[in-house]
């Protein structure tokens, strides 16, 4: 525990600039990796979800990163072309990289080291995360464990990344193979991508990563790899691991999928339910669609007319209005009208809101 914490406070002591005033963009959301699972001298897209920050979609962001190495040290104020993300879309931001060449450190470097401390910023640095460490799951273990199959996540959904690792040292027949094919089908074969090996771009497709001494990975992504029909739920990965011009194969395998959970609905509120014009007004959206990071609202009461916002997360954005400041001096209300939309100028609500008079 000591260890941990004493890594942690390294991290935020090493962080640039760390007193420096700045505009906090917020928390990384989750992160992912693609692969799923990779070696460190392999080269890797690294995934950040920036829904609940202030970035904005039309925003440069680069990545700031000072352990196991600072590749961009010096540039703070002016971070360099290479540090710089991709935007995918639904703010989501990625960054490809082959860690021991981005660090210039051996793997047992890089796994001996604190692991990958991170910020997210612009360009200038006037605007950054909080501090951030992306997750690396340790696959080392299959290589001793005797297992023939090897799934990352154990149970993957149909948008989302799956590695599978094959060790082809428990089937006779596959030492010295030229490749290791992925013959496999969803649902129990209902949706094929079958290895065919006289057509190189299938062959291709299929063919998994040689890890060396006879391992094997395959990488996919379940709804872009077998492109089922749309509203597909899949409920399992069948498959063989075939060798080169089916010379062999390891028998018949299958993989569980994990349940797909829709995300809840968005949903909105006032607070309280009753309130006058010497009240607090609260509002609040939970559940909120990615991208969406601020409430923005004008109320209209009387003659008079006033906007703010509220800035948040997926989670929840939330805040409150000072109707007692705001109406002071106003006479004869018993409503206000409120609109509130969010920062992509979607109306979330359009309501009159009655005012409870208060006794003189």
């Amino acid at each position: 525990m000591k260890k941990f914490i004493y890594t942690i406070l390294l991290a935020l002591l090493m962080a640039p600039n760390f007193i420096q005033a700045q505009d906090a963009a917020g928390a990384v959301g989750s992160m992912s990796s693609y692969p799923v699972v990779y070696k460190y001298d392999e080269k890797v897209t690294w995934y950040f979800d920036l829904s609940g920050t202030t970035f904005a979609e039309t925003e440069d962001v680069y990545i700031w990163i000072w352990s196991p190495s600072e590749p961009d040290a010096g540039h703070w104020e002016n971070s360099s072309d290479f540090a710089k993300l991709k935007y995918e879309g639904n703010k989501i931001w990625s960054f490809t990289l082959t860690p021991t060449l981005y660090f210039s450190k051996t793997p047992e470097e890089i796994a001996a080291s604190a692991g990958f401390w991170f910020r997210l910023k612009n360009k200038n640095g006037s605007k950054q995360s909080d501090v951030a460490n992306m997750p690396y799951t340790d696959f080392s273990s299959f290589y001793t464990a005797n297992e023939l199959i090897r799934s990352y996540p154990t149970k993957p959904l149909i948008d989302k990344p799956v590695s599978i690792l094959f060790n082809s040292n428990l089937k006779d027949g596959f030492a010295g193979v030229p490749s290791v094919h992925f013959h496999s089908g969803l649902n129990n074969w209902a949706v094929l991508q079958e290895y065919q090996a006289w057509l190189p771009d299938v062959s291709e497709k299929t063919k998994l990563k040689d890890l060396g001494n006879g391992f094997y990975r395959m990488d996919l992504i379940p709804q872009e790899y077998y492109n089922p029909p749309a509203g597909f739920v899949m409920e399992n990965i069948t498959f063989l691991m075939v060798a080169k011009d089916w010379t062999t194969n390891s028998g018949d395998q299958i993989i569980y999928a994990g349940e797909f959970i829709p995300p809840p609905p968005p949903s909105f509120s006032f607070f309280p339910t009753v309130i006058s014009q010497k009240d607090f007004l609260g509002m609040s959206r939970k559940n909120n669609e990615p991208g969406v990071n601020k409430l923005l609202y004008t109320i209209t009461a009387g003659s008079k007319t006033f906007s703010g916002e509220f800035s948040g997360g997926t989670a929840e954005i939330k805040g409150f209005v000072n109707l007692v400041s705001e109406l002071n001096g106003v006479q004869g209300l018993n409503e206000i009208h409120v609109l509130v939309k969010d920062n992509k100028d979607k109306t979330i609500s359009d309501t009159k809101i009655p005012l409870k008079t208060l006794d003189k």
